[in-house]
């Protein structure tokens, strides 16, 4: 079988899913996504299989690859947005991904943005680097309100390291964990709209859909947003606006916006956040941890394979 491998996180980091990997028959290609639709029409009917991050798999891209030799669609990760999916059951095309394996290192670099911002850290590493002793005041986060909006693993695992700090947590999720709501005491909110007016932190956690496109936008951030609030975005850069963003921020409405994630990646020359005031920008890395890196790795390769196996058998 030929396989395309595209994730970069994968590739770049060594450990038992590299291992895994190499000890199948396959002929592997790599590629350094995430690769677009144009790069992956001329070639993707070539492969029985593909091992994908963020890739352009469109209807066309599908389409293209069913009328060759594809047959599987490994997500590594949990995304699927950019995975045509009704297109894939259309072409026959088997789809699977890695839900419950990053929660960890994500909600991790959540709270890494958090303090960072918090405690002026990326100002002042920067200050003592160029030889600088200016002393900024920042910003203790215990006895703050933190939102969590979208309460899957990460978003769960997010509001009780919020809580351990010492956070008071609303979270809000359209099909909501009751139990697991009730058991660790937190405050439901039914609408964005009202977590946005009532806390001081907000967490995304939500897939991008058309229902979730620039959910945050300038109607909310001028008409509810309570002043001073911080937004982080480890989920999806298209749940935002940038120019509503950058108008709360300009406005004094939102404190900072701390992202993971762009509407394009990777980040464009001119992209309007780009070197923003109260911006932290990382380069899409949240679950780019070595143990992470390796459980999804493996789970996307043992994915792989169970639908090899099963088509096998029938």
């Amino acid at each position: 079988m030929k396989i395309l491998l595209t994730t970069t996180s994968f590739q770049d980091t060594p450990g038992n899913h590299q291992t895994l990997l190499e000890q199948q028959a396959f002929d592997i290609d790599r590629l350094r996504g995430p690769i677009t639709e144009a790069e992956l029409l001329p070639i993707i009917a070539d492969y029985d299989a593909v091992i994908c991050g963020d890739d352009e798999y469109t209807e066309s891209v599908i389409k293209k690859g069913a009328e060759g030799k594809l047959k599987y669609i490994s997500k590594y990760g949990v995304g699927l947005d950019k995975i045509d999916l009704k297109a894939a059951v259309k072409y026959n095309i088997s789809v699977t991904n890695c839900p419950g394996v990053n929660q960890v290192s994500v909600a991790e670099h959540v709270l890494a943005l958090l303090f960072c911002f918090s405690r002026n850290i990326h100002l002042e590493y920067n200050i003592t680097t160029e030889g600088g002793w200016y002393r900024y005041v920042g910003n203790e986060v215990q006895g703050k309100t933190m939102g969590v909006f979208g309460l899957g693993a990460v978003g769960k695992e997010v509001a009780k390291k919020a809580k351990a700090l010492g956070m008071s947590v609303k979270v809000a999720d359209k099909f909501l964990d009751e139990s697991f709501v009730k058991n660790h005491g937190f405050e439901v909110c039914n609408s964005i709209d009202e977590m946005l007016a009532s806390v001081d932190v907000i967490s995304l956690h939500t897939p991008h859909t058309p229902e979730t496109e620039e959910m945050i936008n300038s109607d909310i951030i001028n008409q509810v947003v309570k002043k001073g609030l911080i937004i982080i975005n480890t989920a999806r850069g298209k749940l935002v606006s940038n120019e509503a963003i950058l108008e709360g921020i300009e406005k004094g409405i939102i404190q900072g916006y701390l992202t993971d994630v762009l509407d394009v990646e990777p980040m464009s020359e001119n992209h309007p956040l780009k070197g923003a005031k109260n911006v932290i920008i990382t380069p899409h890395i949240g679950s780019r941890t070595y143990q992470s890196v390796e459980r999804q790795g493996t789970m996307a390769v043992e994915n792989l394979l169970g639908l090899i196996k099963k088509d096998s058998q029938n």
